[in-house]
């Protein structure tokens, strides 16, 4: 690594510690109190008027965020991940030697301990009045700079940490200096636990399903291929939790659900990451409508849980999550959007001449359902910005669905939008191991070998349809794009701790040494 002058400083503070006898990582913290729960015992102090007694005395510890030096006082913040609180170090509590140290040797984003007594400063900030300090892991890199700035009565922080790339690549650093950066982060733990507390509440069971498997299912998409090499046996990371969900179905389980990682190898976009947290659920004795409602009962209460609301505004439009969401029939939201009725169009080569003589541009390569696919991604996504279910799909892109009665063509399959994007996906599912297999084996026919809407015969999962599938109905929804949501934010990247990038030039090189 090469290393900065101001990191050779550093690096030069800790050989001077170590020679003057302090350990710049020390093994042993002793922390009696978060900051912020510091903070509540000074409060909590004051209004039970208890001048009288002796000041409450903590132990806390976090990040050094600012300093300013005052001749023999200092007055200095530390921010752990509940608060920030004001030190004021004086020489006549911690002696001239002490205080030097302070001063010379400490340096902004070092991790300290600060011990000694609450009180207030004459500016009225809740103060530590340290008696003793400790550094408890020396910086050697300088955080990215930052300036607090007043707009409308609020501290907004500006940060030199704004590239896109270096965000992402060094989220650590921004997560460091960036306070809505972490609060993002907060909001996504809040969903995940509010969908567990909603499912939980409903008597679903919470389960996992196995992320290698010998043969991928349940989406349409393309695998990562693995190997186990004692095994000898090629694995796939899984695309998706459907197959071995439902065989838990089969197995007496009326109700399961699973909150976890999904890996597609595919393209990246604002709204795609290779690796990605999904949600699915399966309900025994069910149907798509059912699901419908169970949808909007279940994403408004993640709004009152996380928000305290239902509205929220997402790309500078307010979204009100309040059931009932609307539903468009999808062959009536296409003839809408752009006069093709699909429902004429009964083959891949009728359809694709009719969105040519509209002017459109469709793959020559597309099957019937993928031209639809295209239209609805076209059309009917970007216009959904109000919650929004798009329902009956073609079967073609929908394998694992029941049929509509008397429509061999379509299946029970419904899509949710919300912003201008889809966040879920339902069905009414196939439970017919017979009919099963038969699909399976037309898509085998059908669909080349490499093309991702094909799904892989899984003879295991009809010999687990062929004990007895109960009449369900299963959902998934991309927990991601429910955070950018909530969050108001544009790309996946901003919601994922540590998202996939391609490779720089550098590492490149590095790796090919």
């Amino acid at each position: 690594m090469e290393i900065s002058d101001l990191e050779k400083i550093r690096i030069e503070k800790i050989k001077r510690m170590r020679k003057e006898g302090t350990e710049p990582y020390p093994l042993r913290v002793n922390v009696t109190h978060s900051i912020e729960a510091a903070l509540e015992l000074f409060r909590t102090h004051e209004s039970e008027e208890k001048k009288e007694k002796e000041q409450p005395k903590v132990t806390i510890a976090g990040r050094l965020r600012s300093r300013r030096t005052l001749g023999k006082l200092v007055f200095a913040h530390v921010e752990d991940s509940s608060g920030r609180i004001q030190l004021m170090l004086r020489v006549n509590e911690l002696g001239k030697e002490s205080l030097r140290q302070f001063v010379d040797l400490f340096d902004l984003g070092d991790f300290i301990q600060a011990k000694g007594e609450l009180m207030r400063s004459r500016t009225g900030e809740i103060t530590l009045l340290a008696k003793d300090y400790k550094m408890l892991a020396k910086a050697v890199t300088p955080l990215p700079a930052a300036k607090d700035e007043i707009v409308d009565g609020k501290v907004v922080r500006h940060t030199l940490l704004s590239d896109p790339e270096i965000r992402f690549r060094q989220r650590y650093a921004d997560l460091a200096v960036n306070p809505e950066v972490r609060q993002v982060f907060r909001t996504r733990t809040a969903v995940v636990r509010a969908l567990q507390r909603f499912l939980d509440s409903r008597g679903f069971l919470e389960v996992e399903t196995p992320i290698l498997q010998p043969l991928y299912g349940g989406a349409a998409a393309q695998p990562f291929t693995t190997h186990h090499n004692q095994l000898h046996q090629d694995l796939y990371l899984r695309i998706s939790f459907e197959l071995y969900l439902k065989r838990l179905l089969v197995g007496g389980f009326d109700r399961v659900y699973e909150i976890g990682r999904d890996f597609r190898n595919e393209g990246v976009s604002f709204k795609h990451n290779p690796e990605f947290t999904q949600l699915e659920f399966y309900m025994a004795y069910t149907d798509y409508l059912k699901i419908m409602e169970l949808t909007e009962e279940m994403l408004a209460y993640v709004c009152d849980e996380v928000l305290g609301k239902r509205t929220f505004t997402f790309n500078e439009q307010e979204i009100n999550m309040n059931p009932p969401w609307k539903r468009v029939e999808l062959w009536q939201g296409i003839l809408d959007k752009n006069g093709i009725d699909i429902r004429e169009h009964k083959d891949r080569r009728s359809l694709f001449n009719a969105m040519k003589n509209a002017g459109l541009k469709p793959k020559k390569d597309s099957s019937r359902g993928k031209l639809i696919d295209s239209l609805i991604g076209d059309f009917l996504e970007p216009s959904s910005i109000q919650p929004t279910f798009i329902y009956d799909f073609p079967i073609d892109v929908s394998p694992l669905a029941k049929n509509k009665p008397n429509n061999p063509q379509v299946v029970e399959r419904f899509e949710g939008f919300v912003g201008g994007m889809e966040i879920c996906n339902a069905f009414t599912e196939l439970n017919d191991p017979l009919e099963q297999e038969k699909r399976f084996l037309e898509m085998g026919k059908a669909y080349a070998a490499n093309d991702e809407e094909r799904h892989p015969m899984d003879k295991d999962y009809i010999q687990a349809m062929s004990y007895g599938m109960p009449p369900n109905g299963g959902f998934g929804m991309g927990v991601d794009r429910l955070v950018m949501l909530l969050t108001d934010k544009h790309s996946i990247r901003e919601v994922i701790l540590f998202p996939h990038l391609r490779e720089r030039d550098d590492e490149k090189q590095e790796l090919n040494k």
